[in-house]
C-alpha cells in the first residue's frame, strides 16, 4: 500500500445501495426524463443550443451533420456519437415527431424502419419552430450551467413559446420509472393554454373541450375515448389506434382493402410481413395478395381480397390481429423541480404557463435594465451636446483621456460611464441632425422603461404578453388534426343517440306503463274542449302520472324488497291514450313478488346527487330503513336486495327524501306517527332497518307512509267501511321513531279499520276500489279539513257488507274533465296537464 493511503471498511450492502441510488438519479434527471417546462431531455436541448451557436438557422445553409454532432460532443454532451445523431435524425422525421424540430437533407430513414444514412453524407439546420423554442436566451431568461469541463455555459432549460411538452410529447426508459407521452396538436394545445391563463380553476373535462386527445404525426383514428380520459385525467391511460383503410373495387369483381395511414411508431415493412405470415398460416383468410404501393405523394398498402370474402369481416380481423390496431400506454412523468412527478393535462399546462410568466418577467427586467442603461449614457450625451462648446474646450486641454474624464464628471457631475461615454463620442454626433436624434431616442426610451415598469408589476398584463405570443404561434405552426377520433362499440352508449327530452310517464294501478312526448299535453286555453285520457282496461285506473326526462332512472321496488332500474327511454313509448305494456314484462320480476313502488332519479352518475338523495322504505310491520341513493346508483339487470325482509313481512312503500323531511305512518288501529327523518340513521342496502312505530297488536299493520316537507300539505285518512277525513299536518305532534302513534280517526265497528293515508292538496283526486270491484273517483277538495281525532265522513257509501280494497291519490286530468262537458259549454281548461305534471309520483 502506498505511502499516506488507508483502508476504509465499509458495508458492501450500503455502499452498493447508495452507489445505485446516485447512479439511478443521474440516469432520471441527466438522461431520461424530459423537464416539464420546455420538454426536452438534456440530449435534444444539447443539440438544438449547439446548432444554435453554429448558426445553422432555417434561412441559412445546410450544414453536415457530422460538423454538427462534433459540435455538441465536444462542447456539451460528452457521450457516444450515435446518441447525439440518432437524436437530430429523430428530430428530423416527420413520421417521429407531430411538428419537427430539425431540417434534413438527405436519408433521415423511413417509416418502414430504414436506418438513416450515416452523418458524414446527410446535412441538417434548425426549423423555423425550432428558433422560436431558443427565442430570447441572450436576454438572460434562463439560468445556465458549466458544461462538463467547465469551461463553456450551457442552459439548464430553454425559453420555448411552444407548449413541447405536449405537441411532440416524449419517450424514455430510466431507473424504476419510464415516461411515454403522446403528441397533441398545436392549435388545440394553445386553444387550452390560454383557456387556462384566463379562468385558473378550469376543470380537466373543460380543458378538453380545446385538446381533444392527442394527435399523432402519422394520423390514423384514434378508436374509444375511455383511455384518452384517463390519461388526460390521471396521467396515465391506454390510447387504441386504428389504421385508416377504405375498401376500393379493383377490378370488376374483385375489391381491397386500401390502408392510408398507420398506427403511430408502428414500423410499416414489419407489419406487413406478419400479416402475410398470418394469412399463410391461416389465421386470417379472405386476402390473396397484399401489394405496398406508397410513393412519395402518400401511403397506400393494399390487401386484395378473395371474391368470396366479405370486406368488412377481414377488415375487422387485421384490426384484431396485426399491428394496424395498436395501443399508446400514455405514462406523463417529467421532472418538475429535478424530481419525476406523474402529471394530468391541467398540472403539464401549469406548468407550462409558469415558466413562460418567468420567462416574460426575466426578459422585461433584462430589457428594463438595458433601457435604463441606455437612457443614462443618452442623458449624458444630451448634457454634452448643450454644452458642446465648453466640453470641447475641456477635453482639448486635457493631457490624457482619463483626465478629460474626470474634468467632465467634476464639471458636470456625471457617472464614470458617461463621462466614458463623451470621450469616445464621435464628431458627427455633433450636428444639429445628430442631436435631435439623441432626444428623439431619450424621449422613446423613457416611454419603454414605463411600459416595461408596468408589466413588472402588473401580472394581467404579463399573461396578456403570453398569450398574445401563444397566439402568433398558432398562427405560424397551427394545423388540422391528424388524427380522427372514434368511438369504440363497447363504448358506444345508446343514451347518446337519443336526445334528452322532456317526457311524461304514466303508471296504471294495474301495472301498465308508458312513456308520452310531453307535447301531447298541450296547453289549451280557456273554453278548449279538451283531449280524450289514457285508454286502461276495464277497473284500471291512470295512478301515477309524472314528468322526466328521457335520460333519467326509474327505480322500482317489489314487495319482498327487491330494486330494478329502467331507463325513462327504454319506457315503450305510447300516445296519450294508449294503455302502455305490462311492468311486469319489462323487468326480470319473480312470478309470486309484485310491484309496490315508483322512484324517479334524476342522475345516477352524479356524484354531489346521489350522496345528498336518500330512499326511506317501511314495512306493514313497521320498520322503516334509510339508505342512500348511491347504494342504487349501480344498475343490475336482474335487480338487487333494496332491503332485508324478515319473515312474514313485506316492503309497502319507497320514497325519495333529501335527508331533512319528516315521515308519517299510519297504523291499520287507527293510530299515525309524525318524526324527522334524521331521527333515523341510514345504514347499507342488505340491511332490514329500525323500528318506526309500535304496532297496537299481533294483527295490526302500517296502511301507508308519506313524507312531508313543511305543513303545507294535508293528511287524508280512509277507513275499510268508507269513512275518510282530511286533516293539517301540524296536528300531529313530532314524536320520536318507535312510538305508538295518535289517534288519526277514530276507529270503531261503523267505520272500520283503518285502510290508507295519503298526503293530498285541493288539486288531487282519490280513486277508492271496493273488495267487490266498484270503483269511484272523487275530488280532494270536496272534502273539508276538520281535527286529527275525528270520526271522519263518509266518503263512499258501501252495500251488501262491501268493503274498500285500497285508496289511491291520483292525477287530476283536466282535460278529460273539459271533454265530459256538453259542447259549447264553457270549459275551465287552465289548470292544464302542463301545470300539473311537475307532481312526483306518491
Amino acid at each position: 500500500m502506498a505511502e499516506g493511503e488507508k483502508i476504509i471498511k465499509i458495508n458492501i450492502e450500503d455502499e452498493m445501495k447508495s452507489a445505485y441510488i446516485d447512479y439511478s438519479m443521474s440516469v432520471i434527471v441527466s438522461r431520461a426524463l424530459p423537464d416539464v417546462r420546455d420538454g426536452f431531455k438534456p440530449v435534444h436541448r444539447r443539440v438544438l443550443y449547439g446548432m444554435q451557436d453554429l448558426g445553422v438557422f432555417s434561412n441559412r445553409p445546410y450544414k453536415k451533420s457530422a460538423r454538427i454532432v462534433g459540435d455538441v460532443l465536444g462542447k456539451y454532451h460528452p457521450h457516444g456519437d450515435s446518441s447525439v445523431y440518432d437524436t437530430m435524425v429523430r428530430m428530423a422525421q416527420p413520421w417521429s415527431l407531430r411538428y419537427p424540430l430539425v431540417d434534413g437533407q438527405g436519408n433521415f430513414g423511413s417509416v418502414d424502419g430504414d436506418s438513416p444514412a450515416a452523418m458524414r453524407y446527410t446535412e441538417s439546420r434548425l426549423q423555423k419552430i425550432a428558433e422560436d423554442m431558443l427565442a430570447d436566451l441572450d436576454k438572460e431568461t434562463v439560468d445556465f450551467a458549466p458544461n462538463f469541463d467547465d469551461s463553456l455555459q450551457e442552459p439548464t432549460v430553454l425559453p420555448t413559446k411552444i407548449p413541447n411538452l405536449l405537441v411532440n410529447g416524449a419517450a424514455g426508459i430510466a431507473v424504476g420509472m419510464a415516461t411515454n407521452m403522446p403528441p397533441h396538436n398545436l392549435t388545440e394545445v394553445v386553444e387550452g393554454t390560454i383557456a387556462y391563463i384566463d379562468n385558473r380553476d378550469i376543470e380537466i373535462e373543460e380543458l378538453m373541450q380545446y385538446i381533444k386527445a392527442p394527435d399523432f404525426p402519422t394520423g390514423a383514428t384514434i378508436y374509444g375515448y375511455e383511455g384518452v380520459k384517463e390519461a388526460f385525467e390521471t396521467g396515465r391511460g391506454r390510447v387504441v389506434m386504428r389504421g385508416k383503410a377504405s375498401i376500393e373495387e379493383i377490378r370488376e369483381g374483385r375489391e381491397a382493402i386500401i390502408v392510408h395511414e398507420i398506427p403511430y411508431q408502428v414500423n410499416k415493412a414489419d407489419m406487413i410481413k406478419k400479416t402475410a405470415e398470418l394469412v399463410n398460416e391461416g389465421r386470417i383468410d379472405g386476402i390473396s395478395d397484399i401489394r405496398d404501393e406508397s410513393d412519395r405523394k402518400g401511403m397506400r398498402i393494399v390487401y386484395e381480397l378473395k371474391r368470396d370474402a366479405i370486406p368488412n369481416v377481414v377488415l375487422n380481423k387485421l384490426y384484431k390481429y396485426t399491428y394496424l390496431q395498436t395501443s399508446f400506454s400514455v405514462n406523463n412523468i417529467a421532472l418538475v423541480n429535478g424530481k419525476p412527478e406523474m402529471l394530468n393535462l391541467k398540472d403539464m399546462i401549469h406548468h407550462f404557463v409558469e415558466h413562460r410568466h418567468e420567462v416574460v418577467t426575466r426578459r422585461t427586467q433584462y430589457e428594463l435594465r438595458k433601457a435604463e442603461e441606455r437612457a443614462h449614457i443618452l442623458e449624458g450625451l444630451i448634457i454634452a451636446s448643450d454644452n458642446i462648446d465648453e466640453v470641447i474646450a475641456l477635453i482639448r486641454g486635457s493631457k490624457s483621456p482619463e483626465e478629460a474624464r474626470e474634468k467632465l464628471i467634476a464639471r458636470f457631475e456625471l457617472s464614470d460611464i458617461q463621462a466614458r461615454a463623451i470621450v469616445e463620442m464621435r464628431l458627427r454626433q455633433l450636428t444639429g441632425l445628430e442631436q435631435d436624434k439623441l432626444r428623439a431616442e431619450y424621449d422613446e426610451l423613457i416611454e419603454k422603461i414605463a411600459d416595461l415598469k408596468d408589466i413588472l408589476a402588473n401580472e394581467s398584463r404579463r399573461m396578456d404578453i403570453i398569450k398574445t405570443e401563444l397566439i402568433e404561434v398558432k398562427e405560424k405552426y397551427g394545423d388540422e388534426r391528424r388524427s380522427n377520433i372514434e368511438y369504440s362499440a363497447n363504448e358506444m352508449k345508446i343514451e347518446d343517440l337519443i336526445p334528452n327530452e322532456e317526457v311524461v310517464i304514466s303508471i296504471s294501478h294495474a301495472g301498465y306503463i308508458k312513456r308520452t312526448a310531453l307535447n301531447e299535453y298541450r296547453v289549451q286555453s280557456r273554453g278548449g274542449v279538451g283531449a280524450k285520457g289514457a285508454a286502461t282496461r276495464d277497473k284500471d285506473f291512470l295512478e301515477h302520472l309524472f314528468v322526466s326526462t328521457n335520460h333519467n332512472w326509474l327505480l322500482i321496488f317489489t314487495e319482498k324488497g327487491k330494486c330494478f332500474w329502467m331507463r325513462i327511454f327504454e319506457v315503450p313509448e305510447g300516445a296519450k291514450n294508449a294503455k302502455g305494456r305490462a311492468l311486469q314484462n319489462l323487468i326480470n320480476i319473480e312470478q309470486d313478488d309484485s310491484i309496490k313502488a315508483f322512484i324517479n332519479v334524476a342522475d345516477l352518475k352524479d356524484e354531489e346527487y346521489i350522496k345528498d338523495k336518500y330512499i326511506i322504505m317501511c314495512t306493514k310491520k313497521g320498520v322503516i330503513k334509510k339508505t342512500k341513493l348511491d347504494a342504487y346508483s349501480r344498475p343490475r339487470t336482474n335487480g338487487i336486495n333494496a332491503i332485508g325482509i324478515r319473515e312474514g313481512d313485506e316492503l309497502l312503500e319507497a320514497k325519495l327524501t333529501n335527508g331533512s323531511m319528516e315521515i308519517m305512518m299510519a297504523l291499520k288501529s287507527g293510530k299515525a306517527i309524525r318524526f324527522n327523518e334524521e331521527k333515523v340513521r341510514f345504514m347499507g342496502r342488505t340491511a332490514s332497518g329500525v323500528r318506526g312505530v309500535t304496532l297496537a297488536s299481533a294483527k295490526d299493520e302500517v296502511v301507508g307512509m308519506i313524507c312531508v316537507e313543511g305543513e303545507d300539505a294535508n293528511v287524508l285518512v280512509v277507513s275499510s267501511n268508507g269513512y275518510g277525513k282530511r286533516s293539517e299536518v301540524a296536528d300531529y305532534r313530532v314524536t320520536n321513531r318507535g312510538g305508538k302513534g295518535v289517534k288519526t280517526i277514530n276507529v270503531t265497528d261503523k267505520t272500520g279499520e283503518l285502510i290508507a293515508m295519503k298526503n293530498v292538496t285541493d288539486d288531487d283526486d282519490l280513486m277508492i276500489i271496493t273488495k267487490n270491484g266498484i270503483t269511484i273517483r272523487m275530488h280532494v277538495d270536496e272534502l273539508r279539513v276538520m281535527g286529527r281525532a275525528t270520526q271522519g265522513v263518509k266518503v263512499i257509501t258501501l252495500r251488501n257488507s262491501d268493503e274498500i280494497a285500497a285508496v289511491a291519490k291520483v292525477y287530476r286530468d283536466r282535460d278529460e274533465e273539459a271533454a265530459e262537458g256538453e259542447e259549447g259549454e264553457t270549459n275551465d281548461a287552465e289548470g292544464t296537464a302542463d301545470n300539473n305534471l311537475g307532481n312526483e309520483e306518491e
